[in-house]
């Protein structure tokens, strides 16, 4: 039987749950109370015991719907990592809508040539190495938290992604054994200060990614932390986001040009893996920057992800 973990209070404190078709139960009722980042520290022995959790009847005639309880961020990351520009439309909607990242060779062009030489560049950037940056884990709230907009961001921007949890220490992990150090798969919201990305003082040193990520609140993260062996084809999901409503997101993960398994492999040829780590794989098209619209106070984002819950955060300015 397939299941998810998430934390969520049941009745006074947060704990972890089994959830199995949108129903909930403390893993606490079968004797387990780790909270999950320990439980993924030994994933690989946990896993079997959760799936015999799993197929108690008894222990799930209790479970409660999830849709009436209050959850929370699964657990808080050791480490974030996150992968740029890695959806073809999602760049080239960046580009055509940002007057500052054009350049002269673009202005030159109609722009339907300049959406052309734009999707040309990406195609070739398809073999290309990843382009990764670390994201703080203070980022980090639930999924039914609300986002702070700081008063120094004028372009709070939304990219809701498919983020991979690490279940296996990883280092020097090539590409066809990546997968095996997988835990699962969660819903992530790379909430970002678009005009914060490149400085604009004269600075030659490139992105500045800690004010353009790394704002209190910018990662709501989870419901859902489901395992691998349930997600049948992470490049098969579909990414949707509203604001207020209105669906902005709406892609497949087929458009992620860098896969999940050539991440892991660049990642963990700098840094050591650790069980619980995130990856956030990239945003498809639709983020705010691509409509020139950007988050206010008052804005209810909604982001979901094939099998793996619904996000719904409220936006607040800073105060």
């Amino acid at each position: 039987m397939s299941f998810g973990l998430a934390t969520i209070t049941f009745d006074r404190h947060p704990e972890v749950a089994l959830v199995v078709d949108d129903r909930a139960i403390p893993l606490a009722a079968s004797g387990e109370t780790r909270d999950l980042l320990a439980l993924l520290d030994d994933w690989d022995a946990v896993l079997p015991a959760l799936e015999r959790i799993a197929a108690d009847p008894a222990l799930l005639a209790d479970a409660r719907p999830i849709d009436t309880l209050t959850l929370h961020a699964p657990y808080l990351p050791r480490q974030i990592f996150c992968t740029g520009a890695n959806y073809k439309k999602h760049v080239v909607g960046i580009i055509m809508g940002d007057p500052s990242m054009r350049t002269a060779e673009h202005d030159a062009l109609s722009e339907e040539d300049r959406r052309r030489h734009v999707e040309k560049i990406m195609d070739e950037r398809k073999n290309a190495l990843p382009y990764c940056f670390i994201k703080l884990p203070s980022c980090v709230v639930g999924p039914q938290d609300e986002v702070i907009l700081p008063n120094n961001v004028e372009k709070p921007d939304w990219e809701l992604e498919l983020g991979v949890v690490i279940g296996r220490r990883a280092r020097h992990v090539a590409a066809e054994d990546a997968m095996a150090h997988v835990a699962g798969f969660v819903i992530v919201n790379d909430v970002t200060a678009r005009e914060h990305i490149f400085r604009r003082d004269g600075s030659a040193i490139g992105a500045d990614w800690l004010s353009g990520k790394c704002f209190p609140t910018f990662l709501p993260f989870g419901p859902i932390l489901m395992p691998r062996q349930y997600v049948a084809d992470p490049y098969d999901l579909t990414i949707t986001l509203s604001v207020n409503g209105k669906v902005y997101q709406n892609e497949s993960t087929a458009d992620m040009m860098t896969s999940i398994e050539r991440q892991i492999a660049y990642l963990s040829d700098r840094v050591v893996l650790q069980p619980g780590d995130v990856i956030c794989t990239g945003s498809p098209y639709g983020n705010g920057s691509a409509f020139g619209v950007f988050l206010q106070d008052g804005d209810i984002m909604e982001g979901t992800i094939t099998g793996l819950g619904t996000q719904r955060n409220h936006c607040v300015a800073e105060r």
